[in-house]
C-alpha cells in the first residue's frame, strides 16, 4: 500500500509538471467541415513579432491513429528557450476523426504552408523553417519535405511546404511491402513512402534511432541514410544502443541527449548560436 501511494503521488507530480508547459499562443490553421485544427506555438523569451527567428514544426507520433501535440511540448519549450519558435500542430487521426494516413499528410503540409505564409506575423524567418517528429510524426515531417502529392484541395500550392531541415526521432520512412503501415496504405504507398522519394534536394536531416525499436528496424534508417548519402544530401544518423520506440520522449533517460544532438545539428546549420 505504501509503494502504491508513492506511485500515485509521483504520477500526480509528473502530471502537474506536464501541465505547466503551456504554449504562448494557439492559432487555427485549418478547418475541414466542423474539424478545427490549431497550432500550439512556443516563443523565445521576449520574442518580438518583428524578429526573424528560425522555427521548427514538431509532429506528434501515434501511428496516424492517435496522439497529441503535447508529446513535443518539452522539446518545444527547450528550443524556444534557445531562440527558436517551436510549433506543435494538431492533425486529424483515425481514432478521433475517422481519417486515413492520407489526411495526416495533407494536414502536415497545410501546417507547414500556414507557418511559412504567416511567418511575418509569427516573427520567424520563412527561409529557416525546420520540421521534426517522432514515429508517424517523423513520417509526416519527411513527407512534407519529399512527397509531392497529398495536398489539400484548394490550398495555395505556390507556398512551399518543404522544411529547410529535418529532426526525426525513430521515424517511419518505409511504407512499402514489409514496411510500416503497408497494410493501411498499400493502394498508394508508392507516392506516400519517404524512403522512395529521396533526391539531391532533400533537406539536411538528423535521425535519432534506438537499436531495439520493435517498429522501425535499424536497417531501415541505415538504408535511408545510404540513399541520402548517394544523393549528395546530408543525413546524420545517431543510434542509441539498447533503446526502443519512443526512447526520446520527455521523462526518458535519453531525452536530454537527444536534445543536445538536436542543438548541435541546428547549430551546424546556423539556426542556433
Amino acid at each position: 500500500m505504501f509503494w502504491r501511494t508513492v506511485l500515485i503521488l509521483l504520477t500526480g507530480i509528473a502530471g502537474l509538471q506536464a501541465e505547466e508547459v503551456i504554449p504562448a499562443v494557439t492559432v487555427t490553421y485549418k478547418q475541414i467541415d466542423d474539424v478545427v485544427l490549431k497550432l500550439h506555438v512556443f516563443n523565445p523569451p521576449r520574442h518580438s513579432l518583428s524578429a526573424k527567428k528560425p522555427a521548427i514544426v514538431f509532429f506528434f507520433g501515434g501511428g496516424w491513429m492517435g496522439g497529441d501535440p503535447s508529446q513535443f511540448y518539452k522539446q518545444s519549450e527547450y528550443l524556444a528557450s534557445r531562440g527558436i519558435v517551436a510549433v506543435c500542430p494538431e492533425y486529424r487521426v483515425k481514432r478521433t476523426h475517422g481519417t486515413s494516413p492520407r489526411e495526416c499528410v495533407k494536414d502536415a503540409k497545410s501546417a507547414m504552408r500556414w507557418v511559412r505564409a504567416h511567418a511575418g506575423a509569427l516573427g520567424i524567418d520563412p527561409g529557416k523553417i525546420s520540421a521534426g517528429g517522432g514515429s508517424a510524426g517523423g513520417h509526416l515531417a519527411a513527407a512534407a519535405a519529399l512527397i509531392d502529392g497529398f495536398n489539400e484541395y484548394g490550398e495555395d500550392l505556390s507556398v512551399s511546404c518543404r522544411p529547410q531541415a529535418l529532426i526525426l526521432f525513430n521515424p517511419v520512412f518505409d511504407n512499402g511491402p514489409g514496411g510500416y503501415g503497408y497494410d493501411r496504405v498499400q493502394d498508394y504507398w508508392q507516392g506516400f513512402s519517404p524512403l522512395h522519394h529521396i533526391d539531391k534536394d532533400a533537406p539536411p536531416t538528423l535521425v535519432l534511432q534506438g537499436t531495439r525499436d520493435k517498429y522501425i528496424p535499424v536497417a531501415t534508417v541505415e538504408k535511408y541514410k545510404a540513399i541520402m548519402d548517394e544523393s549528395g544530401a546530408r543525413c546524420d544518423l545517431i543510434l542509441y544502443e539498447g533503446d526502443g520506440h519512443g526512447f526520446f520522449n520527455f521523462g526518458n533517460p535519453r531525452y536530454a541527449e537527444t536534445m543536445k544532438e538536436a542543438e548541435r545539428f541546428l547549430g551546424s546549420l546556423g539556426y542556433l548560436q
